[in-house]
């Protein structure tokens, strides 16, 4: 396209009814309607911080009312091309506005058939938030796989997860939904009343790829202290990304707890760092603090490459470099460059020397109790983000052991069961660390606290990173199987089968909440027993990730209805960032990213009993990737997108529903005695 072309209209050249200079007039009538300007006359006791803050608009607002409308139309660039940074805003990528809201969908799913629609809300148990997978990045770190996402397109060109230009402003969008969850907490309704939140829960991948310094960032927007995002100290006087900023934190009512992620504890969520890269016996977490750019092999094709080892697709050994996979420099980000410029990256052999960095031991990688501990220590949360409410006896015997559980309100008998479900650093396994999975002590943990919530008229929340029952065999996101992945010698404690049966078989447990997947998905897990013990149905709802597209937090009401049911209010929430603040960059790179990848975050993986590998190639036989319905080759019905096109949302990756569960006749005479009808 060229430059004088770009001039047109959006709607003129991709069908979208927005036109760039419509956009901007809108734009900058929002910010100038929305914002309270401070007084710019300075006196010498009345001195301009040191640091800028970046504030959010003031009019916040969920996806009931609005949600972001963007075109889908604009095929110039491809995935190649994410680095052409500079090139989206030309091309009308990243462009968006203002659509309508997404409808409240009543879910009856786990309900008897007669139920038609669910009972009166009689009173609010809870009231909460969720964020998940905020990845809180360190661009400028020496050991990434950015250069795989262009060298290698086939198998890893959509992979945003390696490069996205998101990664420049990860601590700022925290920081934008933050704030935007402290003005929900303090919004009042029209009669002047507010409903603040009772607590909040973090699913995981608070950092990207184990830093300390990422850790740290992540706490400290958290906590309102001054961010310093450039690890190198280059470009922080010029460059929006790399300049210090005032966090605002969390506001101190709201008590924050901590799930941990896989990308917490593994190299970029995917391997142990202390698996070697080279034959000299290197390992990841030596190229952390290195002072230059790492080299590694293509540990992203799938090893072999006729996938005869399906499920398992990836080798953590072919980091190793030789003569069949080359070396390649993989490249970082440079600090003093507007738009992020990858430098350092290419074939090995085509560069002389190692691309030199600046090092920093702040980027060094933290082990699981490392990790846990910069919570534990924090003055600004007593429980240590849940961290010190961890059993002594289940540490003593495993120190990296990340469960907890924790009674929000005192008077609300309501249980949420901080479960971490991600991978062993000594699972054996060579693939991609990114599956379910409990060791014997969690699986024993786990059934100890189902059945005391059982025993003590608990209702019960399971928060914990990756979800159940919705990835595909292959995906490297399902539950692992150690039998069918080739790892024998350590054992997954509790297949997916037994899992979900012992769930069912949990009548108080409400809901499965999970991060990992970056998506919105919600799900219904039927009864067994639909007709005479519907109540041993429950719930799973998906959050999406802050770093990429959607860039949603959830919230979450508890009702009690007035027939003792259950109703859990679930909706979706963009961070209400402010034209011209980093955060609002981040939304532009996020939009222009999905609609040059097109990546589908509404997937609705069928339950194969069988999958052809390649074209031509015969059909293998997979294991059921949701034993609780039907491997029928089909998608869950029980999970849904609406379709908003004609309402002037073209791209939904949202869902806001009301999630009905009829409780068991005990636990439901047990509300009445606690919480008896006026």
């Amino acid at each position: 396209m060229k430059n004088n072309d770009s001039r047109k209209s959006i709607g003129a050249i991709h069908g979208f009814e927005i036109t760039r200079r419509n956009f901007l007039i809108h734009s900058a009538w929002t910010a100038l309607a929305t914002v309270t300007f401070p007084s710019l006359v300075f006196s010498a006791e009345n001195q301009p911080a040191l640091v800028p803050t970046y504030p959010i608009n003031p009019v916040v607002q969920t996806t009931r009312q609005r949600m972001l409308s963007f075109s889908m139309n604009i095929d110039i660039l491809t995935e190649e091309d994410l680095p052409k940074v500079s090139e989206y805003y030309n091309h009308g990528y990243g462009l968006w506005t203002y659509g309508a809201g997404l409808p409240m969908q009543q879910r009856l799913d786990l309900m008897p058939g007669y139920y038609r629609k669910a009972s009166e809300h009689s009173r609010q148990l809870l009231r909460f938030f969720a964020i998940t997978d905020i990845h809180i990045t360190d661009k400028e770190s020496p050991n990434q796989l950015i250069y795989f996402q262009q060298e290698n397109p086939t198998y890893a060109g959509n992979n945003t997860s390696i490069y996205s230009p998101v990664m420049l402003y990860t601590t700022h969008v925290l920081d934008a939904a933050v704030q935007t969850v402290n003005a929900l907490h303090n919004q009042a309704d029209q009669t002047g009343q507010t409903n603040p939140f009772d607590f909040g829960i973090s699913l995981g991948d608070a950092c990207n790829s184990t830093q300390y310094n990422e850790l740290r960032w992540y706490i400290d927007v958290i906590e309102g202290k001054e961010i310093h995002p450039s690890s190198s100290g280059l470009g922080v006087d010029s460059i929006d990304y790399q300049k210090p900023y005032q966090a605002a934190g969390l506001n101190t009512n709201i008590p924050l707890y901590q799930t941990l992620g896989n990308h917490d504890h593994f190299f970029i969520g995917s391997f142990p760092v202390n698996t070697e890269i080279n034959d000299k016996g290197d390992t990841i977490r030596d190229a952390y603090i290195q002072p230059t750019v790492w080299s590694v092999g293509d540990v992203l094709t799938p090893d072999p490459i006729d996938m005869s080892n399906f499920p398992v697709l990836i080798n953590s050994d072919n980091l190793k470099p030789n003569d069949n996979n080359p070396s390649y420099y993989t490249g970082t980000i440079d600090g003093t460059s507007q738009y992020g410029e990858i430098v350092g990256a290419g074939v090995g052999a085509d560069m002389n020397d190692a691309p030199a960095i600046i090092a920093n031991a702040d980027r060094r990688s933290l082990s699981r109790v490392e990790w846990m501990d910069e919570f534990i220590k924090s003055e600004a949360s007593p429980d240590g983000y849940g961290f010190k409410l961890i059993d002594p006896s289940y540490a003593a015997r495993d120190p990296g052991f990340a469960c907890y559980s924790f009674m929000p309100k005192d008077d609300v008998p309501l249980k949420v069961i901080v479960l971490d479900d991600t991978q062993s650093e000594e699972d054996g396994s060579k693939d991609i660390h990114g599956h379910g999975y409990l060791d014997a002590l969690r699986w024993e943990w786990l059934q100890a606290e189902l059945q005391a919530g059982q025993d003590n008229n608990q209702l019960m929340i399971i928060a914990a990173h990756v979800p159940i029952g919705v990835s595909a065999i292959g995906s490297e996101t399902e539950w692992w199987d150690e039998k069918v992945d080739g790892y024998d010698a350590w054992e997954n404690a509790v297949d997916i089968a037994t899992l979900i049966k012992t769930l069912q078989n949990t009548p108080n447990l409400l809901m499965w909440m999970a991060g990992h997947r970056h998506m919105n998905t919600v799900k219904a897990f039927v009864s067994p027993d639909p007709k005479n013990a519907p109540w041993k149905g429950f719930w799973q709802v998906e959050t999406s990730s802050l770093r990429d597209w959607p860039q949603q937090f959830r919230t979450f009401e508890i009702y009690l209805n007035r027939d003792y049911s259950i109703s859990i209010v679930t909706t979706n929430v963009d961070p209400a960032v402010q034209i011209g603040t980093p955060a609002a960059t981040s939304r532009e790179y996020a939009i222009a990213v999905q609609q040059i990848t097109k990546n589908d975050i509404t997937v609705n993986n069928p339950n194969y009993r069988s999958m052809r590998l390649a074209e031509g190639a015969p059909p293998i036989s997979v294991v059921s990737m949701d034993p609780s319905r039907e491997q029928n080759n089909k998608p869950d019905p029980s999970i849904k997108f609406p379709d908003l096109s004609s309402k002037g949302v073209p791209c939904n990756a949202s869902y806001n529903a009301e999630l009905v569960k009829l409780l068991s006749p005990r636990m439901a005479n047990e509300l009445k005695r606690l919480f008896r009808h006026s």
